[in-house]
């Protein structure tokens, strides 16, 4: 058996990001850039001024009082100069008439007849956005590999382009297999599942910004199997298959890829959940057949799949991060495959803890809802409570709201067995 880390290095060699396309900006969102992105002109573009007020020469200034000659709103520009001793009125944004450099906020004024009294110190160049402040032309603001955020969308906005060159999203197809599956909306009879493993691929392959296809349910047919595969391949940058990859007899999926002249690249990944990972190659394209236990195929999907689609997708960040965490309560592994227990990470007391959730059975979706993370338990290991432990944490971006509250105590949930 091929280790995790050995079987996700195998993966990425095979995993290349896919070409580029121009997408709508608004599109471009959550996708990677394919090159840098340098400012073509000075932002701002002239001195303008960053308050509502008056805009006058320091220099003239003589006294507390100054005549009002003018006033400019944003988006114009005054072609003739300000006469000294006097101000113009100005809006924020606008830009700086010729001969003013000092701005004095309207709040600091007192309106007379004709003119402003200055209520306030006036410190020269103040309240003024110089030329080229936020961003000099030619500098670049945006790296190439970046994934797109509103943050950088609004970059792009502001530098007036329409359209962002990104990677193209993968195509994923899905294929379910077996005879006891059945479609979402059917009520299962004894011996019948419902097939939820194609519809948790597909928003797993969704959350890793690429396109799930779904083929359906292939079944346990060595003809239809193959059929289904060489129709995944022509529609997708690649599949992913549950059930049918273990040594039962109708056990197709991995023979049919050799038919079809693929290549198996691994069969069998020494982890808990999820062993019988099958990876291969099939017209260039890589092909993952994954448990159907639904734990197992998800968290086959997470250590394997995901990382492939996100490097296509041209990502650089392509696992999920990693931390160390505290124990709340003792946890062996007499196994001999290391275990990836479902696990919930919380802050307590300053302390990053975590706790096993539910049971731990690989079709137990339950255990994989009441979690965040991944805790990464060796072979034959027996940790004591407040010992610490590496987690993979799932969705980061949920953290602090999947955390327990100090004070509170996680699910209790039954120790992974042996």
């Amino acid at each position: 058996m091929v280790s995790i880390e050995d079987a996700q290095g195998i993966i990425l060699q095979y995993a290349a990001p896919l070409p580029v396309e121009e997408v709508p900006l608004l599109q471009g969102l959550a996708r990677v850039l394919a090159s840098d992105i340098h400012s073509p002109f000075d932002i701002p573009l002239t001195d303008n001024s960053a308050m509502d007020g008056y805009a006058f020469s320091f220099g003239s200034l003589r006294g507390d009082r100054l005549a009002v000659s003018g006033f400019v709103a944003a988006g114009h520009a005054m072609r003739d100069p300000v006469p000294p001793g006097t101000a113009v009125k100005i809006m924020t944004g606008a830009c700086m008439p010729p001969g003013c450099d000092t701005v004095v906020p309207v709040e600091e004024t007192k309106p007379l007849p004709g003119e402003i009294r200055l209520t306030a110190p006036v410190r020269q160049g103040s309240h003024i956005r110089r030329r080229g402040e936020d961003v000099k032309a030619g500098t670049r603001v945006i790296a190439g590999g970046s994934v797109i955020r509103p943050q950088e969308t609004a970059m792009m906005a502001s530098l007036g382009m329409s359209k962002a060159a990104v990677f193209r999203k993968p195509m994923a197809a899905i294929l379910a297999t077996g005879d006891e599956l059945l479609p979402l909306g059917e009520a299962p009879v004894p011996g019948q599942i419902v097939n939820s493993n194609s519809i948790a691929i597909a928003a797993q392959i969704t959350e890793a910004r690429a396109k799930p296809v779904d083929l359906g349910i292939a079944p346990d047919d060595f003809e239809a199997t193959k059929n289904r595969i060489r129709q995944a391949l022509s529609e997708a940058d690649l599949l992913v298959t549950t059930g049918g990859v273990s040594v039962g007899d109708k056990d197709y999926v991995k023979v049919a890829i050799e038919e079809l002249g693929g290549r198996i690249i691994f069969w069998k990944v020494n982890m808990k959940p999820g062993k019988p990972v099958a990876f291969a190659v099939l017209d260039g394209k890589p092909v993952f057949a994954l448990p159907g236990n639904p734990v197992a195929a998800m968290v086959g999907f997470e250590m394997f799949v995901r990382p492939a689609l996100l490097k296509m997708a041209g990502g650089s960040r392509i696992m999920r991060p990693v931390i160390s965490a505290c124990l709340k309560s003792p946890l062996a592994n007499k196994g001999e495959r290391p275990q990836l227990v479902r696990a919930l990470v919380a802050l307590e007391d300053g302390k990053q803890r975590v706790a096993v959730t539910a049971n731990q059975g690989s079709a137990n979706i339950l255990s994989l809802v009441q979690s965040n993370g991944l805790l990464k338990l060796p072979a034959a290991t027996a940790l004591a409570a407040g010992d610490a432990a590496e987690v993979i944490l799932l969705d980061r971006e949920y953290f602090d709201e999947r955390c327990i509250s100090p004070g509170k105590t996680a699910p209790s949930s039954p120790q992974p067995s042996p």
